[in-house]
């Protein structure tokens, strides 16, 4: 890692962490370059199920990229990876979003790129970058729709209109609001909790609910029935446990 990324092992999770406070953890070239190793580094690892991206302290994510550093980017505007380290990547585990704070520009990006976002009470998110004329090439354009709908993406993407955490949480940008300072602990149970299941049908349904945004019905079902096939001997056992007994009256379910 670069002295403005940690990478850590937390149980089961590894923990990403954007640690320029003094600059609001916004994402400079070494930092781009740290979140790339970071990425790779879970990759990696195949005892690290779940990557847990945050940024350092309580008054920022990220705030995107470092405008006052945009030279140092050079030819990272145009690495096939994305410009902020692997905004252009598509990671095999699941990854959570660990919010505190200001969340904007790439910062937003970065934390849409995330499966999950987990927001502290008082975090604010949007892409102010509108009114200076610079445009999104971290992947928002693509992801905000997927996840809250065309509709409410184009308020945000055309008007540059910050949303408080509340109402990011009603339009299902956020997955879940708790209180200040406890999101990275929270994060961290949700990581946990997914490690504890059955990974290789638990990632064949991510996968094939990532892979089936953008085709027709007829296409993701058949996307769903191929990624399911491998793991018939999993879901076989796992039923089995049930009918014996195992997790009656929902006991397990929900994290």
């Amino acid at each position: 890692m670069t002295a403005e990324v940690r990478y850590e092992r937390v149980g089961a999770a590894a923990v990403l962490t954007i640690d320029r406070e003094h600059r609001r953890n916004a994402v400079d070239a070494a930092t781009a370059e740290g979140l790339r190793e970071g990425l790779d580094a879970f990759e990696a690892d195949g005892d690290a199920r779940v990557l847990v991206l945050t940024g350092a302290g309580d008054i920022a994510f990220c705030a995107g990229a470092d405008l006052k550093a945009i030279e140092s980017f050079g030819e990272r505007l145009e690495d096939p990876a994305g410009p902020l380290g692997f905004t252009r990547l598509t990671p095999t585990k699941p990854t959570i979003a660990a919010i505190g704070g200001w969340c904007l520009a790439g910062g937003l990006e970065l934390a849409l790129w995330c499966d999950l976002r987990i927001a502290a009470e008082g975090s604010t998110l949007g892409f102010p970058e509108r009114r200076w004329g610079v445009p999104l090439i971290d992947g928002g354009t693509q992801r905000l729709p997927r996840i809250v709908g065309l509709g409410r993406a184009l308020d945000m993407i055309l008007t540059g209109r910050i949303v408080e955490a509340e109402e990011a949480e009603r339009i299902g940008l956020v997955t879940q609001i708790v209180p200040a300072g406890r999101h990275l602990e929270r994060a961290l149970e949700i990581a946990q909790a997914l490690a504890q299941f059955p990974q290789d049908t638990m990632l064949a349904d991510r996968s094939a609910a990532l892979e089936g945004i953008g085709l027709t019905l007829e296409e993701g079902m058949r996307l769903e029935a191929r990624a399911a096939l491998p793991t018939r001997e999993t879901a076989w056992a796992g039923a089995s446990r049930f009918a014996a007994g195992e997790g009656r009256g929902g006991a397990g379910a929900g994290v």
